[in-house]
């Protein structure tokens, strides 16, 4: 079911938000119908395939941004927004739960800057690399793993993950770098039959 008019189909993220604070119940639906679908493949990703977890955390993330509402910075961007209150949401729960230390969020640290090589970017898209490709990408630790998702899962750009994760720039590339570079590893290991 189709709730977004045609109305709020050209409106940006930020302007359904400004209207969302002065009260439009529209404005809310058009921003959960058109961020729902990728939030839950980002959500469904990071919580290693957990589709219950991933739609509660991303319920609770629509809720937080309701509740939240009155401390929406008018102009500023949306969706980085939206991915920081989902990556907090996730911490939070990976942090109530003391999951092992290799999923535990706390453990973030920061890698050296690096070159990012994106070739293994086109082996992801292949449809016979794509169940191989998810496997070696939950195996990457939290860190690693959210900051692929967000750059070539959700299209982001290195500064909205900055924004998202509260990073600086330098750390967003380097993640990126680290996580292609184990991922080339994970890939290149023979695969059992």
């Amino acid at each position: 079911m189709r709730i977004m008019n045609e109305a709020f189909e050209s409106v940006s993220d930020e302007a359904l938000m400004e209207q969302m604070c002065r009260g439009s119940r529209q404005a809310l639906a058009a921003l959960v119908e058109r961020h729902h679908p990728p939030l839950m493949g980002y959500l469904y990703r990071l919580t290693n395939g957990q589709r219950e977890l991933a739609e509660d955390l991303a319920q609770e993330t629509f809720l937080k941004i309701l509740q939240s509402a009155a401390l929406y910075a008018r102009g500023r961007p949306f969706k980085p927004w939206l991915y920081t209150i989902a990556t907090n949401r996730a911490r939070d729960h990976f942090r109530r739960l003391e999951t092992r230390k290799t999923d535990d969020w706390s453990d973030w640290i920061e890698e050296r800057p690096g070159q990012i090589d994106l070739e293994p970017e086109a082996a992801f898209l292949t449809r016979e690399n794509q169940g191989r490709a998810a496997a070696a990408v939950q195996q990457l630790s939290p860190p690693l793993r959210a900051a692929l998702i967000l750059r070539f899962y959700n299209d982001l750009s290195l500064e909205e993950i900055a924004q998202a994760l509260d990073l600086p720039l330098g750390t967003v590339k380097s993640r990126l770098s680290n996580a292609v570079r184990q991922l080339q590893r994970i890939l290149a290991e023979p695969q059992e039959v």
